[in-house]
């Protein structure tokens, strides 16, 4: 079982929060905001609830040492504006002098330690590092769900060493839709896989085959299924060393009953930046000097079709080179199909999130998962670690 903040007597507490505030930083600015505002909802929680609230977070990879450019000052400045209170900075995540500012922390008020990342001992999940931080706490709070994955000492090692565990809304959020709501899944019940790689997906297409009643897949990855076929792609992104990984799941889709929809028609271009295509093909009319950048017309159509009496849909990775507008259309003709439907539609953050923000259409879906590598474990049906270390 895990607890979660609003189950916790958080009064005169001093409450060390997991955040995740790894955002993109250019020239001192923050240019999305978005992981920060995120974490609202429980800081203004803990704070209403008489807390005394201590912050820590990693930035970027600075492998264990100091580097200004990924300092949390600038973090800790936009989140003293969304607060309106000020937020103090630490020198550092441990040693004495964090340990005195932590100290004289009263409730109400916020301390945000420097990077996590700064020491070695953060992603080498270092115990002694781990204690350190849990000795500045009296309840430890974690809602950093896009670093669950990771046994960090931040995410494992600390709950092992503090009196009181939790974990914050954001956990709770992806706690309750990712492993509750498809526990027992409403169907039909359809997944959504494109992206780059077969590699990075293929233990959740694995995994899914057993769950799930139908399977889209696009993207680049749809062309490692097309050479499975026995057709060609051209100069497109291929693996074809998964090409025998690709007609198994095309086989154990067929055994199981699952309806596997591959791209029937592809947009062609020359090249990423390409500012035309170069015409839309059937599968099989791919030239040896093209690339596959997006999902056809009737591809989007048919998948459309397949979603219409959807009740559970999950998707990670467009099926298209979206960035680029010119084939972007097949990735938010799917999103607007995804928007329309009245069903549980759960989107994995990332490029499939940035995908629907693009299309304006974030707020027609159920959910937007805020994790990347902890969406896609957590959909090969793995065990988060920082899940298990909350567990009471």
């Amino acid at each position: 079982m895990i607890r979660f903040i609003d189950q916790m007597d958080l009064s005169g507490k001093k409450v060390l929060i997991r955040v995740d505030y790894n955002v993109p930083i250019k020239d001192g600015v923050i240019t999305d905001d978005n992981r920060i505002q995120g974490s609202l909802a429980t800081l203004e929680y803990a704070l209403k609830n008489g807390a005394a609230l201590i912050l820590c977070s990693h930035l970027g990879k600075p492998k264990g040492k100091v580097m200004p450019e990924y300092s949390l000052a600038p973090v800790a400045r936009r989140l003293s504006e969304l607060l309106g209170r000020p937020v103090k900075m630490a020198p550092d995540c441990v040693g004495p002098e964090v340990e005195a500012l932590a100290a004289a922390v009263a409730p109400g008020e916020i301390l945000m330690l420097e990077n996590l990342r700064y020491h070695a001992g953060e992603e080498g999940g270092d115990q002694l590092f781990a204690k350190a931080l849990a000795s500045l706490c009296d309840v430890y709070c974690c809602d950093a769900f896009g670093t669950a994955h990771r046994a960090h000492a931040s995410m494992t090692g600390i709950p092992a060493y503090t009196k009181e565990k939790c974990g914050g809304f954001l956990l709770k959020k992806e706690w309750e839709f990712l492993g509750e709501s498809l526990q027992k899944p409403a169907r039909p019940y359809v997944a959504i896989s494109g992206g780059a790689k077969v590699s990075s997906k293929l233990a959740i297409i694995q995994n899914m085959l057993s769950k799930v009643n139908r399977i889209i897949i696009g993207g680049a990855m749809a062309n490692t299924f097309f050479l499975a076929m026995g057709h060609g792609v051209g100069k497109s992104l291929a693996e074809p060393d998964l090409v025998e990984a690709a007609k198994n799941i095309m086989a154990d889709a067929r055994t199981k009953g699952v309806e596997l929809l591959l791209p029937v028609d592809v947009v062609l271009g020359y090249g990423p930046d390409d500012t035309k295509t170069a015409g839309t093909v059937p599968i099989d009319a791919i030239g040896d000097d093209q690339m596959v950048l997006d999902a056809g017309p009737e591809s989007v159509k048919r998948w459309a079709k397949a979603l219409e009496d959807a009740r559970t849909v999950v998707w990670n990775g467009p099926v298209g080179l979206f960035e680029n507008p010119v084939f972007g259309k097949g990735s938010v003709g799917l999103a607007k199909a995804v928007a329309d439907l009245d069903a549980l539609t759960i989107i994995g953050g990332g490029d499939t999130g940035a995908c629907l923000k693009l299309a304006g259409l974030t707020d027609k879906v159920t959910f937007i998962s805020t994790g990347g590598g902890s969406f896609l474990e957590f959909m090969e049906g793995k065990e988060l670690p920082a899940f298990k270390a909350l567990e009471v």
